[in-house]
Formats: structure tokens, C-alpha cells, sequence
């Protein structure tokens, strides 16, 4: 048997154990655990970390203001050092649409060894401690929240006995772009950390999602959050991970009343938001990155070339192998694209969203060695991160 069919047959049986063997991440059926409503709310702050947020806080902090939470809640909205009036807006907001009571401030520039955005969510969380909360809920400046969001996060997490509980808001797909990028980087996401694996208990697998994470204030303390992971470029991952090292029992899965208003309408911005932590996620590890990529290369993109070329050489072999891989492939891919509500055409088109990501990971490591490492929001970071490397 030719190199190709021996190849396609690798894949083949590494998409069999995707389907089997990975948790189900093709499912999309995770979303918030059986809930009833407690005896008693506990409190709750709301920590926002914002930098240059103005284009899209009217669609999000409104959103946040207007919870329908019947225990006490306060927003705290950390101005990051904004050049856009990111502060004044949230407080002009505030003044319009009322709800729950919104504090702004600012931490001034981050001190050596913390990303910009854990800086501002330390200040906030310090903010909100004077309150005495129970829970906190930790989310980004571009997520809109239904109004009993608040309230079903707090009811699962009671009900679960779950010290985090975080959902993967549902991000704008409008755009040709959108429709081909935005979906495969939820699958790819789960695929890694399988939604089903990180809610068991003495599982080494853990995973949040920054945009939506209510955690418990005294898990919070344990796992010295967030001085623990202040180098983490990839928060959310690392912010899980030390939740579960320090005995925390966390929960992840997929959004029902929560969305992220932010648009990604160019190749460009995908590419930006994708290639800012890949190679950190890879723990700046190159021996991790060649792997990486000869992994992407046989699952994802030897399917397609071994039907192929097996058609074009008359042989069976590799071309009923390639085509089953890429049958399977699209096959797993299709629930996702339900999900999003979107037309099924990207399905069959994965391997080549997955090259996408195959250049815009190799792109993150060329950047890193550059000296640029990890950018957000106008600030770059070039020292490792610490805390994925020592988890």
C-alpha cells in the first residue's frame, strides 16, 4: 500500500477516536445543568475588565444593568486605560437605562508581570470585596447578557455545588468570514477541552470561557485568583485550571443567553484575535508547535488530498479511506453549524478552515520569536506564560 492510503487510513482511525473517544465534542447538547431556583439569593458583583470599549458597550452593558437577579447585584466596570471614553459611556449608560448600580474606575498602567486585562480584573475583584460578595461574575466588555442570565448562572451553580460555572458566549456570525472562521473556533475549542470532561471531578481536564464566568469568591481565594495566572495571556483556560487544582468543582459549556456583540466582518480581525495566543496555548514550546501542525495536517487536511488523488490514480484504497475521514469530518461539524444557525455549506469546507488555522498558529509562533508575543488590546506581551507552563 502507497504512502497516501497509509496515511489516509491514520486518519481515518484518528477521526474514529474523535468520534468516540474525545468526550462526544461534536455534541452541542452542554449547556446549563438542571437548576432550581435556592432558598436564599446570595450576592453578586459583576467585574467588567474594559480597554477602547465604546463601539460596543450600548449593546452590552445595558444588557448587564437590566439583570432580573432578586438578590443584591452591583456592576464594576474597570477603564483599563481607554483613549475613547470607554468610562464616561458606561457611566452616561448608567444614567440612561438605570438597573443595578454601576462603579467605574480605573487601575492605572500594570505593573511588570501582569497582563493588562488580569490587572484591571484584580482591581475589580479588589473593588467588589469591600462588598462582600459571594459570586462573582467575571465578563468582557462585549457580552450581552439576557436578562435572567445572572439568575440561571447563580441557579446552576447552587443547585450543581459548581465553584465556576462558565458558558462560551455565542459570537457574532453575519459575515462571509464569520460564517467560514467563528464556528470551526468553538469545535477546535471543544475538541481540545471536551465540555463533558472538565465538569468531573479529579478530571485533569479544565477550561473556562472569559467572556462568562461566574466563580465563587472563596474558590476564588483559594486559587489566588487572579495574582496566580497575572501572566496568563489565554485568562480563562488558566484561570479554570488553578480553580480545579485547588479542589473546585467547575462546570463549561455552551451559551443560551449569552452572546458577544463584537464583529469580526474581515479575515483580518479573525486572524488577529486568533494568532494573539495561539502559539501561547502551545505553551511557546516548539516541539509542540511541529506536532501541531503535522496533527492539523493528517487530520484535517489528508482527507480531501488522499480522495483526491486516489480518484485521479484509480485507487480505491485511498480514496475510500480519504473520503470516509472527510465524511466523519463534516459529519462532526455539522451540530455546531446548528448551533450557530447557520446554512450547512462550511461543513465539507473544514479542512480548509482548519489550514486558516494551521497558518494563523504558525503566524503566532513567527510573531513571538519576533519579539511581539501575545498583543490585547493595543499592548503586547512577550514573556512566556507562566502559568499554562507550570500547570
Amino acid at each position: 500500500m502507497s504512502a497516501v492510503v497509509w496515511t489516509a487510513v491514520g486518519s481515518l482511525a484518528a477521526w474514529l477516536w474523535l468520534l468516540l473517544g474525545q468526550g462526544f465534542f461534536w455534541r452541542t447538547d452542554v449547556r446549563l445543568p438542571p437548576r432550581r431556583d435556592p432558598d436564599d439569593w446570595p450576592s453578586v458583583c459583576v467585574v467588567v475588565p474594559a480597554r477602547d470599549e465604546a463601539a460596543v458597550l450600548p449593546a452590552s452593558l445595558p444588557s448587564l444593568l437590566a439583570q432580573d437577579y432578586p438578590g443584591r447585584a452591583e456592576v464594576f466596570l474597570v477603564d483599563d486605560g481607554s483613549s475613547d471614553g470607554t468610562g464616561e459611556l458606561a457611566r452616561e449608560l448608567a444614567r440612561t437605562h438605570g438597573g443595578l448600580p454601576l462603579t467605574v474606575d480605573s487601575p492605572g498602567e500594570p505593573p511588570a508581570g501582569w497582563t493588562g486585562k488580569l490587572w484591571a480584573v484584580r482591581h475589580g475583584i479588589g473593588l467588589a470585596r469591600a462588598r462582600g460578595p459571594e459570586y462573582l461574575l467575571l465578563t468582557d466588555a462585549d457580552i450581552a447578557h439576557d436578562a435572567d442570565s445572572l439568575r440561571e448562572l447563580v441557579a446552576a451553580a447552587r443547585t450543581g455545588g459548581f465553584d465556576l460555572v462558565s458558558q462560551m458566549a455565542r459570537l457574532r456570525v453575519e459575515s462571509v468570514w464569520e460564517r467560514l472562521v467563528v464556528p470551526a473556533f468553538v469545535y477546535f475549542f471543544a475538541q481540545l477541552y471536551p465540555f463533558r470532561w472538565i465538569a468531573v471531578k479529579g478530571s485533569r481536564t479544565a477550561a473556562a470561557a472569559g467572556g462568562c464566568v461566574l466563580l465563587r469568591t472563596d474558590a476564588a481565594e483559594r486559587a489566588r485568583i487572579p495574582d496566580a495566572i497575572r501572566h496568563a495571556v489565554i485568562d480563562d483556560v488558566a484561570l479554570a485550571r488553578a480553580v480545579k487544582r485547588g479542589g473546585g468543582h467547575i462546570w463549561l459549556g455552551l451559551a443560551e443567553r449569552v452572546d458577544s456583540v463584537r464583529p469580526y466582518p474581515r479575515l483580518h480581525d479573525l486572524w488577529r484575535m486568533v494568532s494573539r495566543s495561539a502559539y501561547a496555548q502551545l505553551r511557546h514550546n516548539p516541539l509542540l508547535l511541529v506536532g501541531t501542525v503535522a496533527g492539523l495536517t493528517v487530520v484535517y487536511l489528508v482527507p480531501p488530498v488522499a480522495l483526491v488523488v486516489g480518484l485521479a490514480a484509480g485507487n480505491a484504497w485511498a480514496a475510500t479511506t480519504g473520503g470516509l475521514a472527510w465524511l466523519l469530518m463534516t459529519a462532526t461539524y455539522l451540530p455546531m453549524l446548528r448551533y450557530y444557525r447557520q446554512p450547512l455549506w462550511p461543513a465539507p469546507l473544514l479542512p480548509a478552515t482548519a489550514f486558516l488555522y494551521l497558518l494563523m498558529t504558525v503566524d503566532s509562533a513567527v510573531q513571538h520569536y519576533r519579539g511581539r508575543g501575545a498583543a490585547w488590546k493595543g499592548r503586547t506581551y512577550t514573556r512566556p506564560d507562566t502559568a499554562l507552563d507550570e500547570s
